[in-house]
């Protein structure tokens, strides 16, 4: 259980829908303002980045061949730099915290404390039981294939690309993928990164959690297949 210091809804269904496309916002600037977290207790919070230098943090790099385009850090809301914040919680180390509501993502630490991601979310579409799941794997340049139930909504859109996306710049889900699966089956929710910078502390119009790409690298670092995730309304 989470000890909250403002209770969120937890009775609330929570959900994700996978896809991607509808994540672009063509915006360049990571600015949006989100909700408070609950969670957080603000006079607590370090505001030291994890890292030497945001410019450094999230400038342009090649990985596995692939160029990743530095974000302007000029034009980043300071809160969405990745940084260590208090964060009070029961859940062990290790352990992912989505609010949805603030769009923050949360790495828990010993001591209270917790990495904090800015992320994009969906709107809440359908129940996702629990609100609870495990990191079964994860990948670098994940391919991308829409699911049937997709295609059939909207062949015209996702018609093109029923076989697949191979990993890469283009590709929406960015440069790394965790996969969430429950009950050991996997739930086709997954925590990525992005070609949209723009999106970044958003509510978009379809659903899915995305990082920055250097944010998702990090934390792709970071957590080990089997950690658990918690996902908030």
């Amino acid at each position: 259980m989470i000890r909250l210091i403002v209770s969120p809804r937890r009775s609330m269904a929570v959900v994700l829908t996978i896809f991607l496309t509808a994540c672009a916002s063509n915006a360049d600037r990571i600015s949006g303002a989100a909700p408070r977290p609950s969670n957080e207790r603000v006079e607590d919070r370090e505001a030291a980045p994890i890292g030497t230098d945001p410019m450094l943090m999230y400038g342009e790099k090649t990985d596995a061949g692939f160029h990743i385009a530095g974000v302007n850090t000029g034009k980043m809301n300071p809160e969405f730099v990745r940084q260590v914040v208090s964060y009070a919680t029961d859940e062990k180390p290790g352990t992912i915290i989505v609010d949805q509501r603030a769009r923050f993502l949360y790495l828990i630490q010993p001591g209270n404390k917790a990495i904090r991601y800015a992320v994009g979310v969906g709107p809440v579409a359908r129940a996702f039981d629990g609100g609870d799941a495990i990191i079964a794997r994860k990948a670098a340049w994940p391919r991308w294939i829409p699911t049937p139930e997709m295609v059939a909504r909207n062949p015209a859109h996702y018609g093109p690309n029923k076989d697949g996306v191979d990993g890469g710049p283009s590709n929406p889900m960015g440069a790394r993928a965790l996969y969430m699966h429950k009950d050991g089956r996997d739930t086709y929710y997954r925590v990525h990164g992005t070609n949209d910078p723009g999106s970044i502390g958003k509510a978009v119009s379809a659903g899915c959690i995305r990082l920055l790409n250097q944010d998702i690298i990090d934390l792709y670092n970071r957590v080990k297949p089997g950690a658990r995730i918690v996902v908030q309304g």
